[in-house]
């Protein structure tokens, strides 16, 4: 059941579709609250399904490649370049390329299983996948500041090079709470709440169609086709922000390390 086929009530009053109508039945009888979920079972296809196509794409290292080499090359030249190079700098980027390649597509795939019918739900709607990645590039990006700096690391982070010594006792506690407390909540609750909320919407529209085609009235009946092309628009909206969080959680880890490299310079 998808989405957009979701049954609506015979009573005539709409329900509006709620989280448990939009996940398919638990795998196992014993993995639906607790144990192996169908969550965790698309993470781990997910994992897969990465790994099987990187490793076909650069079984043959052809000189000319194929498709399947090509798309492989040009996906993780993308990450690479315009996502390590381009961010973290030509000197320091290489290091930290398997971290940012691993998070851009590991997010991605779990993304846009909201866009596939069978699986239906975006896994990372769930705000403990988010919270575990924010909470890697934030133990990431500490260490590569305390490796480089020490201790010091921690005052170039929460006071500003060139601020007044007698307005320090105001910059460094927001310093503090912004870089330490707001930056990983934040990083995390973007792309668990985007993903959530877009595919709340499309089910949204999707429950209210299904309700509309149930009504004797005929004009109810012939509203439906206009909630349906909203709906194929939120839909395909839907799609393209599944990318672009990938994107943007993997952007601002490169940030984060970008600045943790070279906190002196700020």
């Amino acid at each position: 059941m998808t989405p957009l086929t979701l049954p609506a009530e015979d009573s005539g009053a709409f329900t509006p579709p709620t989280l448990e109508d939009m996940h398919l039945p638990a795998i196992f009888p014993w993995g639906a609250h607790e144990g192996f979920s169908k969550q965790m079972l698309m993470v781990l296809l997910s994992v897969v399904f990465i790994a099987w196509f990187f490793i076909a794409a650069s079984r043959k290292g052809q000189l000319v490649p194929g498709k399947l080499q090509f798309a492989g090359e040009y996906l993780y030249g993308f990450v690479r370049n315009s996502i390590g190079k381009d961010i973290i700098g030509g000197k320091d980027f290489m290091k930290f390329v398997p971290l940012l390649f691993s998070l851009f597509f590991f997010i991605l795939v779990n993304n846009i299983y909201g866009a596939i019918p069978f699986f239906q739900l975006p896994t990372m709607s769930h705000v403990g996948g988010a919270y575990f990645l924010a909470a890697l590039v934030y133990v990431t990006w500490i260490g590569v500041g305390l490796k480089k700096f020490g201790p010091r690391f921690i005052k170039l982070t929460v006071v500003p090079a060139g601020v007044p010594w007698y307005i320090l006792p105001i910059v460094v506690p927001i310093e503090i709470i912004s870089n330490f407390i707001v930056r990983p909540m934040t990083h995390s609750l973007r792309l668990f709440a985007t993903m959530l909320a877009g595919h709340l919407v499309v089910a949204l529209a999707g429950s209210g169609i299904a309700f509309l085609i149930a009504q004797e009235s005929v004009l109810l009946k012939g509203t439906s086709l206009l909630v349906l092309v909203g709906a194929t628009a939120m839909y395909m909206l839907e799609a393209l922000i599944m990318v672009l969080q990938a994107y943007v959680f993997t952007l601002l880890t490169a940030i984060y390390i970008q600045g943790a490299l070279h906190a002196d310079a700020h």
